[in-house]
């Protein structure tokens, strides 16, 4: 092979070469990953509960029921309670006409109350004792009487994770806004229960409201 031959061979070698190794990268931008929904972390699991709480499925919930701070103009004062029960929500007022809105579940008795009350305590994975009267509906509940020591907590507890408890002057009307496992039930009527929301949703909404907060039944 003669020198001029030999060194145009190493040439083109050189260049096959440098387009076989070009060929190994990708000159085009990656696609960006897509924005995370910020209601995954919302309605994440919570292990450092005392009984620890699963992820929501949101595929289960619509999400207009999701946690939302929303504007809401109302003449009730900031810290107030409002549960509006013809659309499924409860209203936390806050201030500059804004709200933090949460969707609800309502059962018999949360239909058949209305009006003014307040907060008269809090509880936190509270004992459920089923009142008398559903007891008579339901007899199968007198093991969790008051008689009986009523349900410990837990996340069969129909309460949830956080109970807070509606009295009239120094009368407990016996209903309670309260957390539920029972997530696929927010926005619809239920058989039986209160005001119920998520568990995560209740655990928040435990957090902004001191004892004293007046509720609002619409």
């Amino acid at each position: 092979m003669s020198l001029l031959t030999r060194r145009s061979f190493l040439a083109g070698s050189a260049s096959l070469t440098g387009l076989a190794v070009s060929g190994c990268v990708s000159t085009t931008t990656p696609p960006a990953a897509p924005p995370v929904s910020p209601y995954l972390s919302m309605y994440r699991a919570m292990p450092e509960e005392q009984f620890p709480i699963p992820a929501i499925n949101l595929n289960k919930v619509p999400e207009r029921y999701y946690r939302k701070q929303v504007r809401y103009n109302t003449p009730e004062r900031v810290g107030t309670l409002i549960v509006d029960t013809s659309n499924y929500y409860l209203y936390l007022v806050q201030e500059n006409g804004m709200a933090m809105r949460y969707g609800v579940g309502l059962g018999r008795a949360g239909f058949e109350w209305s009006g003014r009350a307040r907060i008269a305590r809090k509880a936190p994975w509270p004992r459920w004792v089923p009142p008398e009267e559903m007891i008579q509906r339901e007899p199968e509940l007198e093991q969790w009487s008051w008689k009986n020591g009523g349900m410990d907590p837990g996340l069969e507890n129909p309460l949830g994770a956080r109970a807070l408890y509606i009295y009239q002057g120094n009368v407990d009307t016996l209903y309670r806004i309260h957390g539920t496992a029972e997530y696929w039930t927010i926005g619809s009527a239920v058989s039986s229960g209160c005001v119920r929301v998520m568990n995560q949703d209740i655990i928040d909404l435990y957090g902004r409201v001191p004892v004293g907060s007046q509720i609002v039944v619409i």
